[in-house]
């Protein structure tokens, strides 16, 4: 297995700037790229997506819930007061998209590869594995407040 590749995360960014841009309405700034080893979730919203096929790995889009809510009200065109199983849905849904775009990105590099359903995960300091797998994390910053963008993906040997 090889080790963490650093291209991987240019797709997700990306997508994730496309889809956040698109939602809001409003420019995405890009933080600086940096290597996290722990496993644990910064934010109190975390959607967490797996990768299989020929690149494996985890996603991971983090969020206060203040910004998740922040979002799904802009995708729903109302305010979103709580986060409630509607706006956990929608956030899910939002990640599966960026998700699906950035891989479709990987695919057109030679990476064939599939999602897993998206999971949402409440609260800061959860531990989620990703086994052996370090986490490139790109914080982006919207009008809605600051996403996190986690990439734990490895390429497998051809």
């Amino acid at each position: 297995m090889s080790s963490l590749n650093v291209q991987f995360i240019n797709p997700f960014i990306s997508a994730a700037s496309q889809v956040l841009e698109s939602e809001i309405g409003q420019d995405v700034q890009r933080g600086k790229v940096s290597l996290h080893k722990s496993g644990t979730t910064s934010k109190e919203v975390t959607v967490a997506l797996g990768v299989t096929g020929e690149v494996k790995g985890a996603v991971f889009y983090g969020f206060s819930e203040a910004t998740a809510r922040s979002i799904v009200s802009e995708m729903m065109g109302e305010p979103v007061p709580i986060f409630d199983e509607l706006a956990e849905s929608a956030i899910a849904e939002m990640g599966n998209v960026i998700t699906g775009l950035a891989t479709m990105e990987m695919e057109k590099s030679g990476y064939e590869c599939n999602i897993a359903p998206p999971t949402v995960v409440h609260g800061r300091g959860v531990y989620i594995s990703t086994l052996d797998f370090h986490r490139l994390i790109m914080p982006l910053q919207t009008s809605a407040g600051e996403v996190e963008v986690n990439v734990a993906l490895k390429a497998l040997d051809k």
